[in-house]
């Protein structure tokens, strides 16, 4: 699918579209949870500020985040890394709000992986130009949960490649409330999203929300 294919009818795509062996994309999954999603959102971001990290490497992210959970992915001069403790608060991370348990749990299970309690919440906030680059999820320890990754706003392009950084990578459109799974054999495929277009929600506006639900201890 490319951009050509977007539009902003939030009922326009259902269904379940597979990417990869254990890999799914539920269409319009978050539909109904969407008005408790964004108020977690609201919650976990007061409490911890979205905020631009650096990697190892000096460059700072284009992404902003922050995240809920017992456990938050950092990064910083000394690596990338879960903690129990906002580094920028230094307080605990906001506790996951029961909407995102319930949505990643039900989406969790619709795509084969039944029993997922996610400890760890990354919230990423992305404005038009903002991407993610190729990269896998592998900070956490526990590899048999899939990861849950579920979209609210500007439709954006997500890119699913192989278990290498040079396998082509597939490239998904993904709309408000659509939910990626993927895990088994799929868990450590590289993805990311291509650089944001200016295609403003009727909600959100020019954001993109992107949550990912990861078991991390």
């Amino acid at each position: 699918m490319t951009l050509d294919l977007f539009n902003d009818d939030d009922t326009a795509q259902h269904g379940r579209e597979q990417i990869g062996p254990q890999s799914f994309v539920l269409r319009g999954f978050a539909l109904p949870y969407a008005d408790a999603l964004l108020q977690g959102v609201d919650a976990v971001a007061a409490q911890s500020p979205f905020r631009h990290m650096q990697t190892p490497g000096g460059y700072t992210m284009s992404v902003a985040l922050t995240n809920c959970g017992t456990r938050g992915w950092t990064s910083d001069a000394q690596g990338y890394r879960y903690t129990r403790i906002d580094p920028l608060s230094g307080q605990p991370w906001p506790d996951l709000p029961e909407a995102f348990l319930r949505l990643a749990q039900a989406a969790a299970a619709d795509a084969g992986f039944s029993g997922f309690t996610p400890d760890a919440c990354l919230v990423n906030r992305y404005e038009p130009g903002a991407r993610l680059s190729l990269h896998q999820d592998k900070n956490e320890r526990d590899y048999n949960a899939p990861i849950v990754s579920v979209s609210l706003g500007m439709p954006a392009l997500f890119l699913f490649g192989g278990h290498a950084r040079t396998d082509p990578a597939a490239r998904v459109a993904l709309l408000h409330g659509d939910v990626v799974v993927w895990g088994g054999v799929d868990r450590l495929r590289y993805h990311g999203v291509m650089p944001m277009k200016d295609t403003p929600h009727s909600r959100l506006g020019s954001q993109r929300i992107n949550f990912t639900l990861r078991k991390a201890g």
